[in-house]
């Protein structure tokens, strides 16, 4: 009795054996897994943040960006928040009335623009702080043109911008400064 105990047991491992050979993945075996080693995220060094399209005019959001870049995002948002209360200036080029103040040739107050920029800041805040980037500091800011739909009716066509912004930890560019 006994080998027949045997032999149904060993059928009843060969239809298992045949059943796990049949499927995608070949039989495991525990002995022969190996562990993986793992790999260790590389850490990132900056943040940016994008937004396509904006409803903004090229010339306005250039001036912002070029009103921000260097300035820690706190900073910027705040002095944004002036600009959109009509309190602080916004240096532009070109033929823009002169305004009274610290130097300040031509100027304007780009309120709209303004609070588009202190989403955006907001937005590449949070970015910082979940790469662990200590003291972001605004290295790049820059507008390019974006796509000009035509409006309503046909008649006109609207401005649009591309903004990107990119922060860095204040800690590094100060040794990179160093070796420069």
């Amino acid at each position: 009795m006994t080998d027949e105990k045997q032999k149904t047991e060993t059928k009843m491992e060969e239809k298992i054996e045949d059943n796990q050979n049949r499927g995608s993945a070949p039989p495991m075996n525990k002995e022969k897994v190996k562990e993986t080693p793992k790999i260790a995220k590389k850490p990132k060094t900056e943040a940016f943040v994008n937004s396509f399209n904006a409803h903004l005019s090229y010339k306005t959001s250039g001036a912002v960006c070029r009103f921000i870049v260097g300035k820690d995002i706190d900073t910027a948002i705040e002095d944004l928040e002036l600009v959109a209360r009509g309190k602080k200036v916004v240096p532009m080029k070109g033929e823009i009335p002169h305004k009274h103040g610290k130097g300040i040739m031509a100027g304007r107050y780009p309120k709209y623009a303004a609070e588009h920029f202190i989403t955006l800041l907001k937005t590449l805040a949070g970015n910082a702080n979940v790469n662990n980037i200590e003291e972001p500091v605004i290295v790049e800011a820059f507008a390019n043109i974006g796509e000009r739909p035509f409006g309503r009716f046909g008649a006109v066509r609207r401005k649009r911008a591309h903004i990107k912004i990119i922060a860095k930890s204040k800690i590094k560019n100060k040794k990179l400064e160093t070796k420069k």
